[in-house]
This record gives C-alpha cells, sequence and structure tokens, in this order.
C-alpha cells in the first residue's frame, strides 16, 4: 500500500474514496459536499463512535465515519475508528482511500494521523501465503454476470490536511508495515519458520538497511558460550537453534544502549512435559517476543532513529525426544546459575536466561524482553493488558509511558522480594517451575531478574496479546504486538 501525506483538501485527490470523520455536537468539515451534510441531517449518518455512512458527490464516495464526543477520542480510537473505515471503504471496492485529518487544537494532530494510517494498515492485513490460488472466488457460488468481488486490499492511503503531517505519516506506515511483517513471521506454521530460517529473515534485514548488523550462531554457538540454558531446550530437536544478535549503531547516535531481548521457540510442544493436543497447534505463536523484536529493529533502524539499539533473540523449538532435556535435569546458565528444570514447559525463562545475559555483556544500559511467558498472565489480564515486571521504578516508568502512546498498554505486578523464595531450588540454585501454582506470571518474572544484574529491566509477558488480540485492526491470529511499543520506547530515547 502506498501511503502519503497532502497538505490539500482531501477533495483534491486523486482517492476514489474520501473519509471524514464527524464529531457529536459538531457539524462536518466545511468543504465537504452538501451531500455529506444532508445525511447527518437527515440521521442516516451518524456521529456516534464507528458509525458509517456513504454518499456520492464530485466523482467520489464520501464516507461519514462517526468519531463520538471530541473529549474521549483518543489515538487508540482513531486506530479503531480507522479500521472500520477500511473495512467498509473495501465493501465498496475503494482502490484509494484519503482520511481527512480531523482538526486538532490540543496538539495531538500527528498522533492522530499516525494512528489513522496505523489503523487502515493493519486492518488491510492478511495472510494468504499458503492458500491454493485455485480457491473458489466469491465464497465458491454462482457470480452474477458482470459481478466482481471487491479488492482485497488498497492500493493506496492519502492522509489530507493538517500542518506538516509528512514525517508522521511516513513513521506510521513504517512501523505498521513491520507490524504485519511480524504478523507474518507468527502466521507462519513451524515446519516453514524454523529457528534457521528466522534467523535467515534477519540476516536479509541486515542486508537491506543501513547501519544494521546481524549474527546467527547455532548450537555450537551455545555450547561455547555456555548457554547451557538455552542449550538444554534445543537438545530435544534435530532443528538447528539460533542465537540471533542485531545491532543498529547509526553515526551522531547518543543515549544508553537498549537491549531488546525476545523469545522465540518456534514451536513449543511442552517437551517430555508435553502440552494437552488441544490447540497445540497455536504454540507455533510461542516465537511472537522474537517476531516483534526482529521486526521492531527493522522498523527504528528504516526510521533513522538515533539511539543505539542491540537485541538478542533465542530462536529454537521445544520438542519431545530421546535428548530431550527431563524433568528433574539440572542445567547451568551462562552466568554460572544452576537450574532444576522441573518442567519442561517451562522452557521459555530457559531460553531467555541465556539471551539476557547476552545481552548484559554486550553492554546493554537498558534492557526489555518481551515473551508469550505464561497461560497464567491471560488469566490475570485478559487480552486488554500485558503484563510487565520491572526491577526499576523510572525504567518501568518509562516502558509504561510507550506503551500508553503506542496503544500496546501494559499493567505492572509487583516483583517482592519473597517471591524469590518460590523459586529457590532444592538441588541448585534455582526452580524453573515451583509447584503451587502461585503467583506465576510473577514467578517467570522473578526467575528472569537473576539474570540481568544490576541493569534496568523490564519483562514483558505477552501471551494474552500476541494472537486473536480481539480488537478492530487485529481481530483474529497473528497480532504483531509488541512492535509498536518497542520502537516507541527507542523513540523515546531519540528525543
Amino acid at each position: 500500500m502506498k501511503v502519503s501525506w497532502t497538505a490539500q483538501p482531501a477533495r483534491t485527490s486523486d482517492a476514489d474514496t474520501v473519509a471524514i470523520g464527524v464529531f457529536e455536537g459538531e457539524e462536518g468539515p466545511p468543504d465537504a459536499p452538501e451531500q455529506v451534510a444532508e445525511l447527518l441531517h437527515s440521521g442516516e449518518a451518524r456521529r456516534a463512535y464507528k458509525a458509517l455512512a456513504v454518499t456520492h458527490a464530485d466523482t467520489k464516495r464520501w464516507l461519514i465515519v462517526g468519531l463520538g464526543a471530541r473529549a474521549d477520542f483518543t489515538p487508540e480510537k482513531a486506530r479503531v475508528a480507522a479500521a472500520a473505515a477500511r473495512d467498509r471503504a473495501r465493501e465498496i471496492s475503494t482502490r484509494t482511500l484519503c482520511w481527512q485529518a480531523p482538526p486538532a487544537n490540543d496538539g495531538t494532530a500527528g498522533e492522530i494521523a499516525q494512528a489513522l494510517v496505523q489503523g487502515t494498515i493493519l486492518a488491510d492485513y492478511s495472510f494468504e501465503s499458503f492458500k491454493s490460488s485455485s480457491a473458489p472466488a466469491h465464497g465458491g457460488g454462482e457470480r452474477e454476470r458482470g459481478e466482481q468481488d471487491p479488492p482485497k486490499h488498497l492500493d493506496g492511503l492519502i492522509v489530507a490536511g493538517g500542518n506538516d503531517l509528512e514525517r508522521a505519516v511516513a513513521d506510521a506506515a513504517i512501523v505498521a508495515t513491520a507490524v504485519n511483517q511480524a504478523r507474518d513471521l507468527q502466521n507462519r506454521p513451524a515446519n516453514d519458520l524454523t529457528p534457521t530460517a528466522l534467523g535467515e529473515y534477519a540476516r536479509d534485514l541486515a542486508g537491506e538497511i543501513d547501519s544494521l548488523t546481524v549474527e546467527v550462531e547455532g548450537r555450537d554457538g551455545l555450547l561455547a558460550r555456555s548457554m547451557g540454558a538455552f542449550a538444554a531446550v534445543a537438545q530435544g530437536s534435530e532443528q538447528e537453534p539460533a542465537l540471533i544478535t542485531m545491532r543498529y549503531e547509526p553515526p551522531g547516535a547518543s543515549g544508553p544502549l537498549l537491549g531488546l531481548v525476545g523469545k522465540a521457540v518456534t514451536f513449543d510442544s511442552g517437551g517430555i512435559s508435553l502440552k494437552p493436543g488441544a490447540k497445540m497447534a497455536e504454540m507455533k505463536f510461542d516465537m511472537s517476543g522474537g517476531a516483534a523484536v526482529i521486526c521492531a529493529v527493522a522498523a527504528i533502524a528504516r526510521m533513522k532513529l538515533p539511539v543505539r539499539v542491540v537485541a538478542v533473540v533465542g530462536a529454537t523449538e521445544n520438542l519431545p525426544s530421546g535428548r530431550s532435556v527431563k524433568p528433574g535435569d539440572i542445567v547451568t546458565a551462562s552466568n554460572g546459575k544452576t537450574i532444576e528444570v522441573n518442567n519442561t514447559d517451562a522452557e521459555g525463562r530457559l531460553v531467555l536466561a541465556d539471551c539476557l545475559c547476552h545481552a548484559v555483556s554486550l553492554g546493554a544500559e537498558a534492557i526489555v524482553d518481551a515473551a508469550t511467558l505464561t497461560g497464567a498472565v491471560i488469566i490475570a489480564l485478559g487480552s486488554t493488558y500485558a503484563g510487565l515486571i520491572a526491577n526499576d521504578d523510572a525504567f518501568a516508568a518509562r516502558v509504561t509511558e510507550a506503551g500508553e502512546r503506542s496503544g500496546e498498554i501494559l499493567w505492572r505486578l509487583p516483583l517482592h522480594e519473597e517471591y524469590s523464595e518460590l523459586i529457590k531450588g532444592t538441588y541448585g540454585d534455582l526452580d524453573n517451575a515451583p509447584e503451587g501454582r502461585k503467583a506465576g506470571t510473577i514467578v517467570g518474572g522473578a526467575f528472569l531478574s537473576n539474570f540481568v544484574g544490576d541493569t534496568p529491566w523490564a519483562h514483558l509477558d505477552i501471551a494474552g496479546s500476541a494472537w486473536d488480540l480481539g480488537r478492530a485492526y487485529a481481530p483474529k491470529g497473528a497480532a504483531g504486538y509488541g512492535v509498536r511499543l518497542l520502537v516507541e520506547l527507542a523513540r523515546s530515547y531519540a528525543a
């Protein structure tokens, strides 16, 4: 989709459909055709949030989108409204959609414009790489003579109006495209997206983007780095694991070295502690944190943000075999901590333990990890919030604020010293899965805190948000959750 901004009114654009937002208690845009005012006056078009109506004037379709009360309108509501508008635009065979940016007097015009772009691009996403091209069109029914299916995707999106929104619109397109690329990675089946394939994807990004370098190491690399926890998870699979290290260091960048760490278990069967068969197919999504990190770094680099970033992604399968790690085994992480593996399905924290140590060894001065770590976070927070655990209040606040600006909101859970008692091992230093099922999400974070030292660190448990998010722009399947938040966090250091 080609995305652009114009300072000219939407009616002068070459779009075939113009979307205009109307707030409760306010008149429509003054330069809109009289047909728009007539629909509003008649009540066919309403100002209620997400209400939609269509009219025709000046050789264009005019899509009237209710935005509700101006005081309640937020960038997240703009994303949802844009998604609703995109779906209606597709139904009426729109090729190029032009959004007339709602006027804003409170300095939020750029944020609203970005949200409109993101909502449109995210809603325009579909994953069809593995569908046969011979699949019957139009639901398999008989097609009426001359009838055509509406286009599946928009060709173009234009944002019109506002004061110099060109950079805001361009950056929003980069970020939203990165989210959709993460969704592509998530949606690929595990027999296609192996750890090696994920490493190759990251390498290809380095070939496309200036100032981005990527190194990928396999099983021998893990052993050479004494990554016994990560290697233990990987040993059950014939697939080669991948330790993916990405560096973005543009000329003139300043500020702390930001570390991003992602869990990328490309398929999680649970290992010897085998999961139930129901919904096990969804465990291809257990690499969602790694996908978010890789695609966020790519977006940061494409936006040329003047920040320094090092990213570490641990990619592996977790499968049962004759050489799998077993319940009761004791492994040693690269910082020397010994871990009793009492449940092989608590494997993500083993992978992250060594990846966090690696990020610290590379000089990261503040670290965020993203992982589909626990089912417990779904019980606690559903899909609305991702869980946040942190060892530094100031850094936790920065990450939380990035979530609020991006629309990927976080709820901080406590990291009290008493939780550390729960993860003490009987025969080793730590227990990866203590019995009792107390505070499951917090216990996972408490475990990870042992591998960052004094470095400011935040853990994002995205298990409830990574797929089937249920939002208008990402209702089912992969959500690409975390990309927007991580980019916004990096942007906070670029000011």
